[in-house]
């Protein structure tokens, strides 16, 4: 998308704070007018009042939800990389996650648990949540979620160990199909250090705990 003419749009808020979202407004205009079939598709009249504007929310915020695919996690988490001689666990979890299913579009909701063990290199700790929405912000399973998570501090870091565990609920199994309101999904990954059992228990048993 940075190679491509782009619509700069500004919205500020009762606070004063101004936030920018950044469109195609090629795209916009294409997912839109898809949109706009869709509606008449299911029986809609997509001219009236409550949906004449309908296509174009749905196009801005397709854009937003898959923003990812724009970002490199590898050069974010380099962008903040610095020398420092720790090699205990450095923990970030409780971090949310807000994804769509790549099967039937609909969101997947909840937590990332993300630990690495420093190998002469530590990262900002805002880059470990930053790194989690690049890859949740695109058309996801969880499963794969969880490894790119991974995968991307281990190649970038070369840490002693990297542990991943995701916590979800998807609303392909609670709007749809099988109807659990309350299942929760939970996938893991690990490397190194975390392969051996008392490192990964001391892992899990603080993504558990309450310290605040």
């Amino acid at each position: 998308m940075n190679d491509i003419n782009r619509e700069m749009l500004k919205e500020n808020t009762m606070d004063g704070y101004e936030k920018l979202d950044v469109y195609n407004p090629n795209l916009i205009e294409e997912i839109a007018g898809a949109y706009k079939k869709v509606l008449k598709a299911i029986g809609e009249d997509p001219d009236r009042e409550g949906l004449i504007k309908t296509p174009e929310r749905v196009a801005k915020s397709l854009q937003f939800l898959t923003h990812g695919y724009d970002l490199n996690p590898k050069d974010i988490l380099m962008s903040a990389r610095f020398k420092e001689d720790y090699r205990q666990m450095v923990l970030v979890k409780d971090i949310e996650i807000y994804s769509l299913c790549e099967h039937h579009m609909l969101p997947f909701i909840g937590k990332a648990h993300v630990a690495y063990i420093p190998n002469g290199y530590i990262v900002g700790l805002s880059k470990i949540p930053r790194i989690v929405d690049a890859f949740a912000r695109r058309l996801q399973v969880q499963e794969r979620l969880t490894m790119q998570i991974k995968d991307a501090i281990q190649e970038t870091l070369n840490p002693l160990g990297v542990a991943v565990v995701i916590e979800a609920s998807h609303m392909c199994m609670q709007m749809r199909g099988i109807q659990k309101q309350n299942s929760v999904t939970t996938t893991s990954d690990f490397t190194g250090a975390f392969l051996t059992d008392k490192t990964r228990a001391e892992f899990m048993h603080l993504i558990g705990v309450k310290l605040h």
